[in-house]
């Protein structure tokens, strides 16, 4: 397993992270519990969870995935050699039931959310903290385009944030602060807001994958020169790129087939580039899932890749692209359907 620098926090992180947002929801403690054993057999160092999970949002399992994840750490008694990442939940109709529907970045509401994750999660600090989205308007979560509101107040002042987060630091309930479904002027307002402080963001969340690569454009060249580096999510796209949804298939107990709402990676012009992928992979005998989470691995402004499985053999296929080096043809025809059909699920 590899291991990259989280920043400039002298944190060391595995370059795949197991994602735990299923955990709870689609997944019973015991299946969560043989999943992170693997990944941590693996050599898996780095867990992500969110105080909203299990994903989607629903009163009854928020809160669960943290649980499950803390449940675990203490029957294996791993907790020092364990970084938690989790988030605090950003504004939105669907979250009322969090903390009461107060979901601004206040310094009392960023010390309410640490407060319940710790308790959830059973630590006395969680090395990563991240804002889940921001609090202001703009283009996230598929929305390409920023279109300004006028109306729009631009939530707590990201000063503000940053005091908060310095403040957790200082308390010693986080150990480092980072950003999710940020756009380039959020991350460098985050930047110089801290300067060179402790609560300087170390990471940004965002999706990438052969699907959707407009992390590319703004963010990548922060990334590299800041030393903030991508924290990658959905790299098989909501399960698109394993192929197993491809000729209208939608298999029992999948993703897809729990939550049909979630179609942005399934949109024609998706569904013809997974096409692609797919073929590719299979020319060169390679699993498609392994190597669309290669092709993640391999990018220069990668910190860590965050993975998802609800079963042993999903995962195992995940973690086997650890080891896998995509060659010079296989990155060409990456690129050649990448030009022909870029980003067709932002």
């Amino acid at each position: 397993m590899q291991y990259n620098d989280l920043g400039r926090t002298g944190i060391r992180v595995s370059r795949i992270c197991m994602g735990t947002m299923t955990f709870g929801g689609q997944n019973t403690e015991a299946e969560a519990f043989r999943l992170m054993d693997m990944c941590a057999d693996h050599g898996v160092n780095f867990y992500d969870s969110a105080e909203m999970y299990a994903f989607p949002a629903n009163p009854k399992t928020q809160g669960l995935s943290e649980e499950i994840l803390g449940s675990w750490i203490k029957a294996r008694g791993n907790r020092a050699d364990t970084v938690i990442a989790t988030k605090i939940t950003g504004p939105g109709a669907r979250f009322g039931h969090i903390r009461g529907g107060d979901l601004k970045f206040t310094r009392r509401q960023v010390a309410d959310a640490v407060d319940n994750s710790l308790k959830r999660l059973g630590t006395d600090y969680i090395d990563l903290y991240q804002t889940h989205w921001p609090e202001r308007k703009t283009n996230y979560f598929g929305q390409l385009g920023y279109a300004h509101d006028p109306s729009d107040a631009g939530g707590t002042p990201i000063d503000d944030v940053v005091d908060a987060m310095q403040a957790m630091i200082d308390a010693g309930k986080i150990r480092a602060f980072g950003v999710s479904n940020e756009t380039p002027w959020g991350v460098m307002k985050h930047l110089e807001a801290a300067g060179d402080g402790a609560a300087r963001i170390c990471a940004i969340q965002n999706p990438y994958s052969l699907l959707n690569r407009t992390f590319e454009v703004g963010l990548a060249e922060i990334a590299v020169r800041e030393d903030v580096g991508l924290f990658g999510y959905s790299p098989l796209g909501f399960g698109a790129l394993t192929g197993k949804y491809l000729g209208g298939a939608l298999p029992q107990g999948s993703r897809l087939q729990l939550f049909p709402d979630f179609k942005r990676n399934f949109k024609p012009r998706g569904i013809e580039a997974t096409e692609k992928y797919v073929a590719l992979a299979r020319a060169h005998d390679i699993a498609p899932a392994a190597m669309a989470i290669a092709f993640v691995n391999s990018r220069p402004f990668l910190t860590s890749n965050i993975i998802g499985a609800t079963n042993e053999d999903q995962l195992a296929v995940n973690l086997s692209a650890e080891d896998l080096v995509l060659s010079d043809d296989v990155l060409a025809g990456i690129e050649a359907i990448h030009n022909d059909i870029p980003n067709p699920a932002p």
